[in-house]
This record gives C-alpha cells, sequence and structure tokens, in this order.
C-alpha cells in the first residue's frame, strides 16, 4: 500500500524543579485544567521561541530568517550591495515600493506595519527584482515563497495583506503540561540595604515571586513531506537541528531566580505512516507521586498508554528510539537515516 505520510513524533518527559519559565500577565506560573486538576503549563510559543534561538547555534546565518518590521531596510541593505551607486534613501524608497506590490504597507519610519517572516534569500531576490525595476506583482510573490528559511518552513509565516505569501507551518507544538496535579507557592524574599545605619532596621525590599515545581510531558510533530517539499535536500539538517533544539531549548523566564535549566529524563521519538499522535491521555489521570517522585510513574503511563493507542487505534510505528542514557547525537542521525530510506521508498512507490 502506498504510504502518502511521513511523520516524526517527540515526545518528552523533563523534570524542573522550582520555577517559573513561563508566566501569565499576573506574573503567575502558566497552568492550565486537565483531568480535573490543576497542572503546570509551558506555552508552545514560549518553548518555539527558545528554539528558534537556539537555530542560531546549530545552523549558518543564512540558514535561518527574522521576525522583523525592518523589512525594508532589509531590502534596502540587499539593493545596495547590488548597485553601489545608490544612496540609503534610495534604496529604501525603492525597498519599500517593492513590498508595496506585495501589499505590504509601511508607516512614516519605513518599517512594516506588521511584523513579517523573511529569509536572507527572499530579502536578496526581492532586492534583484527593485533594482532591474520590475513592477510584476507575481515576480514578487515567487521571490517570497521561494528559498525559505530552516524556521520559515518548519513555523511557517501568516502575511496579512496576502494570504497567497503563508507558508503552512510543518511543525506542531503541543504546550507542556505537568504529567501530576501541582499547586503555585509563593517565595517571600527581602532584600538588605548595604548601607543601612546602625540606628536603622528592616529590609530594603521585600517581594514575594510564584513559582511551581513538574514534571513535564512535552510533545512536538514534523510533517516530513511537507517540510521535503518546501527544503527539498536541506530537510534532513531542518530534520535535525529542530530535533535537537526541541529536546535541549528551555525557556528563560526567571533563570536568574531559579537557576532552572535541566535536561530530558526520558525521550521517545517516533517515525509513522498513519497520522501524528499526542500521548497526553497517558495523564489524563495524574500521576500520584506517593511512592516518590513522578518521573518513574510517568514512563510507566507513557509506555502504558502508547500500548493501549497502538492496539486499539493506530499503527505501531515503523521505527522508534527511546533514550534514557547514551548517545543522543547518534539517536538523531538515526532517525534521519530512517527519514531518508523512507522518502525514498515513498517516492519509488
Amino acid at each position: 500500500m502506498k504510504k502518502n505520510n511521513l511523520y516524526v513524533d517527540i515526545h518528552v518527559l523533563q523534570n524542573v524543579p522550582p520555577s517559573c519559565v513561563n508566566r501569565d500577565d499576573t506574573g503567575s506560573p502558566k497552568t492550565a485544567k486537565y483531568g480535573g486538576t490543576v497542572r503546570a503549563r509551558v506555552s508552545s510559543q514560549a518553548w518555539k521561541h527558545e528554539i528558534r534561538k537556539m537555530f542560531e547555534e546549530i545552523f549558518d546565518t543564512d540558514e535561518i530568517g527574522v521576525r522583523t518590521r525592518k523589512v525594508p531596510q532589509m531590502i534596502a541593505d540587499e539593493i545596495k550591495k547590488l548597485d553601489d551607486s545608490m544612496d540609503d534613501e534610495k534604496a529604501l524608497k525603492l525597498a519599500v515600493k517593492a513590498l508595496g506590490n506585495i501589499g505590504v504597507k509601511t508607516d512614516k519610519e519605513d518599517k512594516a506595519s506588521v511584523l513579517m517572516f523573511f529569509s536572507l534569500a527572499q530579502a536578496q531576490a526581492m532586492a534583484k527584482l527593485a533594482v532591474e525595476g520590475c513592477d510584476d506583482k507575481k515576480e514578487y510573490q515567487t521571490a517570497l515563497k521561494e528559498s525559505p528559511s530552516v524556521d520559515m518552513a518548519l513555523f511557517g509565516r501568516m502575511v496579512a495583506a496576502d494570504a497567497g505569501l503563508n507558508v503552512d507551518a510543518a511543525v506542531q507544538v503541543a504546550h507542556a503540561i505537568s504529567t501530576h496535579t501541582v499547586h503555585n507557592e509563593y517565595d517571600y524574599f527581602t532584600a538588605v540595604d548595604d548601607l543601612v545605619g546602625e540606628d536603622e532596621s528592616g529590609a530594603g525590599h521585600l517581594g514575594t515571586v510564584e513559582f511551581n515545581s513538574a514534571t513535564l510531558y512535552r510533545y512536538a510533530t514534523v510533517n516530513v513531506k511537507d517540510l521535503y517539499k518546501k527544503l527539498g535536500e536541506r530537510t534532513f539538517d531542518a530534520l535535525q537541528g529542530f530535533a535537537e533544539a526541541f529536546i535541549k531549548s528551555m525557556p528563560t523566564g526567571k533563570q536568574n531566580t531559579f537557576a532552572n535549566r535541566t535536561v530530558p529524563d526520558y525521550i521517545y521519538i517516533t517515525l509513522r505512516t498513519d497520522q501524528p499522535i499526542n500521548l497526553c491521555g497517558a495523564y489524563e489521570k495524574p500521576v500520584s507521586g506517593k511512592d516518590g517522585g513522578y518521573l518513574e510513574m510517568s514512563e510507566k503511563a507513557l509506555k502504558e498508554y502508547s500500548e493501549k493507542v497502538y492496539r486499539n487505534y493506530a499503527c505501531e510505528p515503523e521505527k522508534s528510539w527511546t533514550f534514557e542514557e547514551g548517545n543522543f547525537t547518534q539517536i538523531l542521525r538515526e532517525l534521519n537515516v530512517a527519514v531518508k530510506e523512507m522518502l525514498s521508498e515513498s517516492e519509488g512507490n
């Protein structure tokens, strides 16, 4: 039977000590109610932001994009590289005109009216058209669609001015939730005035900071075939880079206060040809830590639930890897080899 789908699912269990890595508008650690009890939560947006920051260490600069309102300046810089006789003002006006061809408005400061996701290759392509005096909207649309950066292909792009310029994300990242019930706590702290006089007493400052600690279940899935359509042979580096960044990254909220940076305690990666499967159902009934810690019971619940899902609803993964100790890099290499083989097989069908 022809296999038209190919997904990489990444499941992570990670212990996080007292922390406030992702807080709401009141300063409280984010939470969610799941299975009738309150769970610690870290939003997907917070984790994706850290993944993109880690991409700066994994990929070359020209392989990753930027999200900015300073798109006109970005294009203007490339225009000046193509025509060194053009001054800053003229290059910027030409860049603004080029963006106008795709319906992107700019303000009085010559910034785009909205944040835009741009790759260096796309800025260079638009600059070339601008220097050539092109006014064909379709040419600019093509320039803005081709050569997406790795992070653009993974996380997508929305352009409100022209839906045709949108890029669908090849990756989905779930909100991380604790496998057990949590109760936020408060740290009451004081700061001492170093120059206080002998006749003075009391603290120079009083305050509280809210925190919790948790064993988190984290999940992400990659639509490999969709990614391959966008990146071609760059897909394999992108997949390995994303997996590494997803597994090793950590949102940085209040990290100077709590020094909470940890690494995963358990990783389960699957290669699927039916559909992606989030295994958070393993924790609909919160794990109990009465026997000492949540990790062991969380791992047991994940294994039992995955077996139930595979038995009753979904296919067994084509291949899978678990990681508790050993060579993490080797697993990512094996994943890439398996993806290449399965892509090759499906192309041959």
